[in-house]
């Protein structure tokens, strides 16, 4: 059973998707020039858009026949501009912690997730002085602290230096692998993608 089947899908009358496969317990990376439908193609898989046309399948269900809240919790997507509530890193952790009714994390636990994002930056600092770059990746820290079974990331090395770019994908695939979640990642670099992606869909021209 694949982890997602999208099969003749069409966004805006404007973007139409190969049928592709993406695999349980992969990291995949999804690359492609600007206007391909790389951001969307996210977007459709967690459910936060509808496809116009066409089948998206999670676990070989539609998206659509989910609880859209309890698969956006299952299914993950860190966007580049991510939603922060202007206060510390700590009362972060602990609002989108409450949000889930989940007990608070401790503060050992906030650091190893922010150190593993190379977002180790003191608990007390406030999110809304930070730069877009260092609250996506709180918000990662965030989001992988909850263990989900997919999780999605646009572009979470573009603020990010080549060395640490690799760092930050490496840290977070060694991660998933771990814990058995799977990893989608959109890039434009084909660098980290020939480094570390399982498989690697090119919305160009297709699956490689």
């Amino acid at each position: 059973m694949h982890l997602f089947e999208i099969r003749s899908v069409e966004y805006l009358g404007i973007i139409k998707y190969p049928d592709l496969n993406i695999q349980k317990g992969k990291t995949t990376f999804i690359c492609g020039k600007s206007g391909t439908g790389k951001s969307t193609l996210l977007k459709l898989l967690n459910g936060s858009k509808s496809a116009e046309k066409g089948q998206v399948k999670y676990m070989d269900k539609l998206v659509d026949d989910y609880d859209p809240i309890e698969h956006r919790k299952q299914v993950i997507l860190v966007n580049q501009s991510t939603y922060l509530f202007d206060m510390s890193i700590r009362d972060n952790f602990y609002e989108f912690y409450s949000y889930r009714d989940m007990t608070k994390p401790d503060e050992d636990t906030m650091k190893q997730y922010l150190k593993l994002c190379l977002a180790d930056f003191n608990l007390d600092m406030d999110c809304q002085n930070m730069s877009g770059g260092e609250r996506q990746r709180i918000y990662l820290a965030i989001c992988l602290s909850f263990m989900p079974k997919v999780i999605m990331l646009d572009e979470p090395t573009s603020a990010l230096d080549e060395a640490n770019a690799g760092i930050l994908i490496r840290n977070v695939k060694n991660f998933c692998i771990e814990k058995d979640i799977s990893l989608i990642i959109v890039s434009h670099s084909t660098e980290l993608a020939k480094l570390y992606s399982d498989d690697c869909i090119n919305l160009n021209g297709g699956e490689e």
